[in-house]
């Protein structure tokens, strides 16, 4: 694997976790650039300006469920507003610490949600996630 997600964007409230998990990703071959924010409406306000020159679109966003003043469902339902550009291409994965039945269900038959993972990542979720949404990436 070489570099197949350039940037990649955590959405997540915790800033410990996001920490972590930040972390992680830039220790992984895959990941060249993370950037975290904690509150999905500022998550929100960069996706709708990508045309300002230090705003990357992300090949991946990293979304957790529960956070306040807007959770990940709030998220998805206004990222689905964006332009079309916006969301092309980019791939969402819910990041939760749920045990819930029903979220990972609802994440799972979300046309924007590719895949459902518990936190915290780990090097071995990292390398199933790759393997699973960018096996077609990788130059063999």
């Amino acid at each position: 694997m070489n570099n197949i997600v350039t940037y990649a964007l955590l959405i997540d409230d915790d800033k410990a976790t996001s920490f972590f998990n930040k972390h992680m990703l830039l220790k992984h071959e895959a990941f060249r650039n993370v950037k975290v924010i904690q509150e999905p409406k500022n998550a929100l306000e960069y996706l709708k300006n990508l045309d300002n020159p230090l705003h990357i679109k992300p090949e991946l966003i990293f979304l957790d469920i529960n956070m306040p003043f807007m959770n990940g469902w709030e998220f998805l339902k206004e990222f689905s507003n964006l332009e079309k550009q916006v969301i092309n291409d980019t791939k969402i994965i819910m990041l939760s610490t749920s045990n819930d039945p029903n979220d990972m269900k609802k994440a799972i038959e979300h046309e924007l949600v590719y895949d459902f993972i518990n936190k915290p990542l780990s090097n071995t979720i990292i390398n199933k996630m790759m393997e699973k949404h960018f096996s077609h990436k990788i130059a063999r």
